[in-house]
């Protein structure tokens, strides 16, 4: 976390940083479901597999797992992952 600033720098997928705007006006849950969503949309993570657990989440962005769960809830309500219980959310087959 950029402590001047507010912003906490993740290395993202490719070596590229993401950015997390802690102060500003885009709920981090939103702003965490939009990473994946490129990741998603890079073909990062592939249809068929899982995306990453609440708890890996919560350590790559230091979120809340309440937070984690929104922004894959986000990415379901849009179509882009299906939750299995007990299993995680997976990317689901683009067509």
């Amino acid at each position: 976390m950029d402590r001047g600033t507010g912003l906490a720098l993740i290395m993202g997928g490719y070596g590229h940083p993401v950015t997390i705007d802690r102060e500003g006006p885009v709920p981090i849950y939103q702003q965490v479901a939009a990473v994946l969503r490129v990741r998603i949309e890079a073909g990062e993570i592939s249809p068929g597999r899982p995306v990453p657990s609440e708890a890996s989440l919560m350590g790559e962005f230091e979120i809340a797992r309440e937070t984690a769960r929104k922004a894959v809830r986000v990415l379901r309500d849009e179509g882009l992952v299906q939750i299995v219980q007990g299993r995680g959310a997976y990317v689901t087959q683009r067509g």
